[in-house]
C-alpha cells in the first residue's frame, strides 16, 4: 500500500498532465474554433467521458463553450453580474486609489493594464495629458472599451480566449502576444496580497497573464483596496518581491503594511 507521501508524489504528475492537456485543448479551440470530443479522445488517448470532464471544467471557467459533439470559443457577453458587483464594491476607496495611482505613471510611457475593476477605474481616471501620451496595452475588455472611446488613443488590445467572469482575454494566444512586448509600467490588481503569499487571484489563466505582465515591465504598481491586503488567494501571480509600489486605502491592516514595507514594497495609503 502506498504511503501518503507516495500518493502525493504520484498525484502531482497527474495534476500537471491534466493542466497541460487542458491548456492544449484551449490552443486547439483558439486555432480551429471548434474541436470534437472524438478527435480530442484520439489526440490524448482518453475515453470520451474523460474528455467531457475536461470540457465541463473549462466551460465552468468560462474559457470555452460546450456545443453538441465538442467545444468552441465562448460567445462575447454583456458585463457579468459578478464583475459588476465587484466593481461597485468599495467604490469610493477604489476611486481614491485610482487617482493616486495615475500620479505615479510617467508621461510618454508604455503601460500594461491588467484586468480587474480597480485597474479599469485607474485607466478611466487618466487625465487628458496622459491619455494623449501613453501607449496602453491591455487584455481587459472594459479598458479596451474605455480607451477606444478616447480621441486618437494609443492602444494595443491583447486578444485570446474571452473569460466572461473577468471580462478579460486569457490563454496561450494572449501570453504569446504579451511576450513580444515590453512596458515601462505594469498596473495590476489582485484578489489577495500578503508579504507571505505575494499577489494572488482565484483563476489560473488570469494569474498567468499577471505573471507575464510583471516579467515584461520595468516597474510594477499594484492597485488594491484594503480588503485585499493580508488575504491569500488560490493561485499565485508573483512574490511580494515583484511589487515596486502598492496603492491602497488607509483601512489596510497596519501589521501587514509593515511587513510589506519590510520586504521593500513602497506602500502608499490614500
Amino acid at each position: 500500500m502506498d504511503s501518503p507521501r507516495q500518493g502525493a508524489l504520484s498525484a502531482a504528475p497527474r495534476q500537471q498532465r491534466t493542466r497541460e492537456r487542458r491548456a492544449r485543448i484551449l490552443e486547439l479551440v483558439d486555432e480551429f474554433e471548434f474541436v470534437g470530443v472524438r478527435e480530442l479522445s484520439d489526440e490524448f488517448g482518453l475515453t470520451e467521458m474523460s474528455v467531457r470532464r475536461d470540457l465541463a471544467t473549462l466551460e465552468s471557467e468560462g474559457v470555452i463553450a460546450r456545443v453538441r459533439g465538442g467545444a468552441t470559443r465562448p460567445r462575447m457577453s454583456q458585463p457579468s453580474r459578478q464583475y459588476a458587483v465587484g466593481s461597485a464594491r468599495n467604490a469610493a476607496d477604489k476611486a481614491r486609489i485610482a487617482r493616486a495611482a495615475i500620479e505615479l505613471i510617467p508621461a510618454d510611457s508604455v503601460v500594461f493594464f491588467y484586468s480587474g475593476s480597480t485597474v479599469a477605474r485607474t485607466a478611466a481616471s487618466l487625465n487628458e495629458g496622459l491619455r494623449s501620451s501613453l501607449t496602453i496595452v491591455t487584455n481587459s475588455l472594459p479598458i479596451i472599451n474605455e480607451v477606444s472611446s478616447w480621441e486618437d488613443p494609443h492602444l494595443v488590445a491583447i486578444g485570446g480566449t474571452y473569460l466572461a467572469t473577468y471580462m478579460a482575454f486569457v490563454g496561450p494566444q494572449s501570453i504569446d502576444a504579451l511576450e513580444q512586448l515590453s512596458a515601462d509600467v505594469a498596473i495590476l490588481g489582485c484578489d489577495g496580497l500578503s508579504a507571505e503569499g505575494g499577489l494572488t487571484t482565484p483563476h489560473q489563466l488570469v494569474a498567468q497573464i499577471g505573471t507575464t505582465l510583471i516579467s515584461r515591465a520595468r516597474r510594477t504598481i499594484v492597485v488594491a483596496d484594503s480588503t485585499k491586503v493580508g488575504r491569500r488567494g488560490f493561485t499565485p501571480i508573483g512574490p511580494v518581491d515583484d511589487i515596486d509600489i502598492l496603492v491602497t486605502d488607509a483601512g489596510a491592516d497596519p501589521g501587514e503594511v509593515k511587513s510589506l514595507r519590510d520586504h521593500g514594497v513602497d506602500v502608499r495609503l490614500v
